[in-house]
């Protein structure tokens, strides 16, 4: 049985440890021991990917390696993924991974307004957030490509489940933009994001970048009218963009300036992926939550 490696041990994660326990022997890079991942059975080694001295006992621990951790929260690097990369490969000899996952971002594409995109998209991402992760995307490749390791890039659009729906942006009564000028947002349920890391770890047809996203492409406005309409809350007062430029958050307002439908299509075909909630109103249905 190989061993594999989570860096990252998030919701993603702690998601996906069922099935990746029938399959591999489990370690994780952890900050601080869990003990939650004690209970999963998962070997936990402590170290900070910001800590570059503290990695040194990666080298040679895994065959495959699922980086599921989020870059460094500024800059145009991402330092974290290199730290990374650099430890796994620090020791002459040593065994590298077979297979590298790396969970991504689609904002890499940057506004793209509200055309169809494809993996074969260029990426223009628009925000510092986006830049760093195309970074570590280009690292994870290169790396891959000299190394031998084979790369899967999963590029994530937003990631709901029932505890991660806007409730409480809903209950705040921030605004949305008016259908003439609102963008088209995508969406992943974490259940099937966890199912997706899985495949791009397993899959023998697995390499390069993957879009993991549902089937579904909805304006935002109207995702936030769908879930208001289920949780009984009132929908969102719909505004100019020039309104929305005074009234919402900066973060939330960056992806008011993104407009893309992705194409899931190399995922299917390619990772075999079926997914359990295709689009967010599948998902809604199956909860028995009504207005």
């Amino acid at each position: 049985m190989e061993t594999l490696l989570i860096v990252g041990c998030g919701d993603i994660a702690r998601r996906a440890l069922p099935l990746l326990g029938r399959r591999y022997r489990l370690c994780a890079l952890v900050r601080s021991l869990d003990p939650e991942l004690a209970r999963f059975g998962v070997e936990q080694i402590e170290g900070d990917l910001d800590a570059p001295e503290s990695l040194s006992s990666l080298a040679g621990r895994a065959e495959r390696v699922a980086h599921l951790a989020p870059p460094a929260p500024d800059g145009l690097r991402d330092s974290r993924t290199r730290n990374l990369l650099a430890a796994l490969s620090a020791k002459s000899g040593v065994m590298l991974p077979r297979r590298f996952a790396y969970l991504s971002t689609s904002g890499v594409y940057g506004d793209c307004a509200g055309e169809r995109v494809d993996e074969t998209r260029a990426p223009s991402p628009q925000t510092d957030r986006a830049r760093r992760r195309l970074d570590a995307e280009r690292a994870v490749s290169e790396w891959g490509g000299s190394s031998g390791v084979e790369v899967v890039i999963l590029r994530v659009p937003g990631i709901y489940a029932a505890d991660r729906l806007p409730l409480e942006r809903l209950a705040r009564g921030t605004p949305a933009l008016r259908a003439e000028e609102d963008v088209y947002t995508n969406h992943i349920h974490a259940d099937d994001l966890a199912a997706i890391v899985v495949a791009a770890l397993e899959s023998e047809r697995a390499s390069g970048v993957y879009n993991a996203s549902d089937d579904a492409a909805i304006r935002m406005g109207d995702w936030f009218d769908l879930v208001a309409d289920h949780a009984g809350l009132a929908r969102p007062r719909r505004v100019t963009r020039a309104d929305a430029a005074r009234a919402v958050p900066p973060e939330l307002l960056s992806f008011m300036r993104e407009s893309r439908r992705l194409s899931n299509e190399r995922m299917k075909a390619e990772l075999g992926v079926r997914l359990r909630y295709p689009t967010v109103s599948d998902f809604l249905a199956s909860t028995g939550i009504a207005a």
